[in-house]
């Protein structure tokens, strides 16, 4: 006997479930949230309307509109915030998710005196430009009197009636050999490898460089303040004559040649 059933009977109907059973039949009994097919419709309607109407304020409407270009890098007589506007123009006009940042970048850095320029989006209202203007690393001088500045990477990007203070000036002064082979090496070539020796100056010496004299293509030589003179020789091996060079002036002198790097030279 268990529990007054003869033994193997069949449990007594109305028993209780245990607690592991109340709990999975809690579980399926809950009522379940289904969609019907109105409904999800109804839904994805919804929330395209309401992409469709940020997408209109965004790129279309005037409440997200360019207020304001704010301008990096050009605060100087040289070139202006209000330069790099003009230059913007109006590529800028309308919303700003819609600007063309690579055109406004490609705007901005035709103007001679930008070497590069970056563009991006100040939400709600302002384009953001920043400017790296370009460094004089030489004054060419003309056959008017005029200096073209030229930055290391040997472009032209202003022309003024005096050099840039700290300067080094590039001024052709040939001999008649290399004035016989003009049409072998050009004048421009002469002066892309004067201005190649003077971006390649160290600092301590490119500030005491006054000038340049382009005699031939082999034959450059400096001019530095106090009255040294330096023959530099061709524009080959710049990076090492300059080495050696500075090793070279810690001796007393005021005529350095190195024109061979290997066999420097002081006298004077």
């Amino acid at each position: 006997m268990v529990d007054g059933r003869p033994a193997g009977s069949p449990p007594a109907a109305g028993r209780g479930r245990s607690h592991e059973e109340d709990e999975f039949g809690d579980e399926e009994s809950a009522p379940r949230l289904r969609l019907s097919r109105r409904g999800v419709v109804v839904l994805s309607a919804l929330g395209a309307a309401v992409l469709g109407a940020l997408a209109w304020v965004v790129f279309f409407s005037s409440l997200l509109d360019v207020r304001d270009v704010a301008v990096q890098g050009a605060a100087d007589e040289k070139l202006t915030p209000d330069q790099v506007r003009a230059a913007v123009g109006g590529v800028a006009d309308g919303p700003l998710a819609r600007v063309d940042l690579d055109g406004v970048r490609r705007r901005v850095e035709a103007l001679p005196r930008v070497a590069k320029a970056e563009v991006w989006r100040g939400w709600p209202h302002t384009l953001q430009v920043k400017v790296v203007q370009r460094t004089p690393a030489a004054a060419v001088k003309g056959d008017d009197g005029q200096f073209t500045q030229v930055d290391a990477a040997g472009v032209s990007f202003a022309t003024e009636a005096a050099p840039p203070a700290g300067v080094p000036v590039v001024e052709l002064r040939l001999s008649q050999p290399a004035k016989d082979v003009d049409g072998v090496i050009s004048r421009g070539q002469l002066v892309q490898g004067a201005v190649a020796v003077a971006a390649g100056l160290p600092p301590e010496i490119a500030k005491r460089a006054g000038s340049v004299l382009v005699h031939s293509y082999d034959d450059i030589e400096l001019q530095l303040s106090g009255g040294a003179t330096v023959r530099w020789g061709s524009p080959e091996q710049t990076d090492r004559k300059a080495r050696v060079l500075l090793a070279l002036m810690k001796q007393k002198g005021t005529n350095f040649d190195v024109t061979a790097p290997e066999a420097p030279a002081v006298s004077g």
